[in-house]
């Protein structure tokens, strides 16, 4: 059997871009988490891990990194959660590279990552399939697509090796754009999961975040849906930051988002390979956004999701600014919107 997802969400900042170590990092997700995520009603878990997290510089493995994995999926199992375990960043490939990421230039490189996830592999394949799949890596930022095309199958062909029936999920270049869908070279393998990620609007889901350097200095009104920037905001933009905002205020709703699924759609129906969403959100770290806007993008993206059968994960579960619980660690709008 493989793992059967529906509804997950994305653990942040454990085990993946963070500087927490020691005790710190063994009490930012426990076990009281895991049961909240099953009791919210969500069916698994999406567990970003990063290289610089799980192994150390010379290549040996971060025992006290390998055993809180351990414990996390021990702790999904028990209260009847699957986990997909997604290998997030590389110190060879990082999606917010200014420069190229060594993963697409040094030849050496491919062969490293095949040798991460063989050591994965070794340590989880003791997991049953039904429990726990594996995520190549996370948004692959490669030159072009046939550079994501080569390098994909180092990963995937040392999974393979070893575990035939595992299920292995695969996204598109260029940060898992369903723009992009269409030039993934999609495997031959019945136990193939293709998986996307969904930020549009940015100007909604990502308003006045400082890492989205094209629109992190427009922080008036927005809405949802419709034009993001209302007219009345947008004249009063210069026309250097209408062009920095590109194409990123055009009317968006519900029918945008399923014009925006198109190609993804239409590779499903010419691979057979199941859909999964492993990342959709929106930030709003201190409450700018109104307090409508995200919950009516949520359940919109929602229902086409289902329409469409969508497996799907939301980042994320932390008290960030994507998290679905509040300050005080309570369930809030957004975690109700998601568990309607």
């Amino acid at each position: 059997m493989a793992l059967e997802m529906h509804r997950g969400v994305n653990i942040s900042h454990w085990l993946s871009q963070s500087k927490r170590r020691g005790a710190e990092r063994a009490g930012y997700f426990t076990e009281d988490d895991v049961r909240l995520i099953a009791e919210l009603g969500f069916d698994h878990l999406r567990v970003p891990i990063d290289e610089e997290q799980m192994w150390h510089p010379d290549g040996r493995q971060d025992d006290e990194a390998f055993d809180l994995l351990d414990a996390g999926l021990d702790a999904c199992l028990a209260a009847g959660l699957g986990a997909v375990v997604d290998l997030h960043i590389l110190r060879s490939h990082y999606f917010n590279d200014a420069e190229t990421p060594a993963l697409w230039t040094d030849p050496d490189e491919p062969k490293r990552f095949a040798e991460l996830w063989r050591q994965l592999s070794e340590r989880l394949r003791g997991r049953a399939n039904e429990h726990v799949a594996y995520e190549l890596l996370n948004e692959a930022v490669a030159p072009t697509a046939d550079d994501w095309n080569r390098v994909w199958r180092f990963g995937f062909d040392a999974i393979r090796a070893a575990e035939p029936r595992r299920t292995i999920l695969l996204g598109s270049n260029r940060w898992n754009s369903p723009s992009t869908f269409e030039d993934l070279a999609v495997p031959d393998d019945e136990h193939c999961i293709l998986t996307f990620h969904f930020y549009q609007p940015m100007l909604i889901t990502h308003y006045t975040a400082p890492w989205w350097r094209a629109g992190s200095f427009y922080d008036g009104p927005v809405c949802y849906p419709g034009r993001p920037v209302p007219e009345e905001q947008w004249a009063k933009l210069s026309d250097e930051q209408r062009r920095a905002l590109g194409g990123a205020n055009e009317p968006f709703d519900r029918g945008a988002m399923a014009r925006a699924l198109a190609g993804v759609l239409a590779v499903r129906e010419r691979t057979g390979r199941a859909l999964y969403c492993g990342e959709f959100g929106s930030w709003d770290p201190v409450d700018k956004v109104s307090a409508s806007i995200r919950p009516a993008w949520f359940a919109d993206l929602l229902s086409v999701f289902a329409r469409e059968r969508i497996a799907w994960a939301v980042w994320d579960y932390g008290r960030g600014g994507f998290g679905i619980l509040d300050a005080a660690g309570r369930p809030g709008p957004v975690a109700r919107a998601l568990t309607a």
